[in-house]
């Protein structure tokens, strides 16, 4: 019996490598869509913030998505498209490159620091679209100590707040600005 050659990482097809995938879960299915691949070990993260509800009279405070229908799935291609077939409401963020639709796939490092903000579930969180930030006018920085220690942003005024927030943002798909965070804990990096 001869040994078994073992697969060699490096060589590893894109079709095969694990990427953030932005994704739209139409019909406000986004937990539903987390939930079916979190079932099936699929790793995927959907932006939640606290918002008050009234019911009966009542207020209480209750975890909705940040954005209707959104979602990010991290997995390999042939994965993805599996599930696509499996889950027909789950679709691609996608951004235009000449006439064809391109799925828009999220920096590991991006999403990382993404994921950090929006998963403090800060009420003082900020949520955009890309439209409604210009991130040229900012400066880069990095965030040293407290839970957002490592966090590389944009340090800019963003509209619905009164002081200068750092904003972390995903391309083409949206952004999230930190709350408040103490000027001695940012560094501002050389571009």
């Amino acid at each position: 019996m001869e040994p078994r050659e073992c697969a060699d990482p490096s060589k590893e097809t894109a079709e095969e490598t694990e990427k953030w995938w932005a994704m739209s879960a139409v019909f406000n299915r986004s937990l539903v869509a987390a939930e079916r691949l979190k079932a099936e070990s699929v790793e995927c993260f959907v932006p939640m913030r606290h918002t008050v509800r009234e019911s009966r009279g009542h207020k209480h405070r209750e975890l909705v998505p940040a954005v209707r229908n959104l979602l990010f799935v991290r997995t390999s291609a042939t994965r993805i498209t599996a599930f696509k077939e499996l889950l027909p409401y789950l679709q691609y963020l996608i951004r235009r490159e000449g006439r064809r639709g391109v799925p828009i796939i999220v920096p590991d490092d991006q999403m990382r620091d993404f994921i950090r903000v929006a998963s403090t579930n800060d009420a003082r969180n900020l949520y955009f679209t890309p439209e409604e930030l210009d991130l040229h006018r900012g400066c880069r920085v990095r965030i040293h100590g407290g839970p957002l220690d490592g966090v590389v942003g944009t340090f800019l005024k963003v509209k619905g707040a009164r002081d200068k927030r750092v904003v972390v943002s995903i391309d083409s798909v949206m952004s999230v600005a930190a709350a408040t965070i103490h000027p001695d804990l940012i560094e501002v990096l050389e571009e």
